[in-house]
């Protein structure tokens, strides 16, 4: 299974509270709710199509929290009929247990045992959201696929994915879609190292 990430974030790389304004206020961060202007048809089709595409979903403690408190009253769309019946491993060492169906606590070292996730047979491994988690497991190499939805706006503050000391890698763009709204969508490979060159 590849592990794959669906980040959303804005023009300057802020990925702090895209969905709404109590999100993610840390820092004392005020700009939450980013996104909703921007959703549509578009973005929503490919939202779907991704949430398709998963045979597990591996979440941070704050992602898990978010989803867990939503996501069980809703049926009978892609995404949440992906969250309710597929396992959900959370990275967390501060929780004791989950009430969620379907969602377990990883124990132990999380990048071994995600390494060991990767190695079972399917589709893809989802994260979603989660940067602290993510930051953490791009440092060890293991994210094969990143879905970046830039949207069109610049807050100028907020948690960024990629922040300084980030590992060096290299990806091959394999797909880009832009939104009615502007939105841009684009699809990265992890191909190893960087090349480097002079001109």
């Amino acid at each position: 299974m590849k592990l794959t990430l669906t980040q959303m974030l804005t023009l300057d790389g802020v990925m702090q509270g895209p969905g709404g304004p109590d999100e993610d206020t840390g820092g004392g961060f005020t700009q939450g709710g980013w996104v909703w202007p921007y959703f549509d048809n578009d973005f929503g089709r490919f939202m779907d199509d991704n949430f398709r595409r998963a045979d597990a979903f591996l979440l941070g403690r704050h992602t898990y929290e978010i989803f867990a408190a939503y996501w069980p009253k809703v049926s009978g769309d892609p995404v949440s009929d992906a969250l309710n019946s597929l396992p959900k491993h959370v990275a967390s060492t501060t929780l004791t247990s989950t009430d969620w169906e379907g969602a377990r606590i990883v124990e132990g070292d999380v990048a071994e045992r995600v390494a060991a996730l990767k190695e079972q047979p399917g589709r893809e491994l989802q994260m979603h959201g989660s940067a602290g988690l993510a930051r953490s497991l791009f440092g060890h190499g293991l994210i094969d696929t990143l879905h970046l939805i830039t949207v069109p706006v610049v807050l100028g503050a907020g948690k960024r994915l990629f922040a300084e000391g980030a590992l060096p890698t290299a990806f091959r763009q394999a797909d880009t879609r832009v939104t009615g709204t502007g939105v841009v969508i684009s699809t990265y490979e992890r191909e190893g190292a960087p090349q480097y060159g002079s001109f």
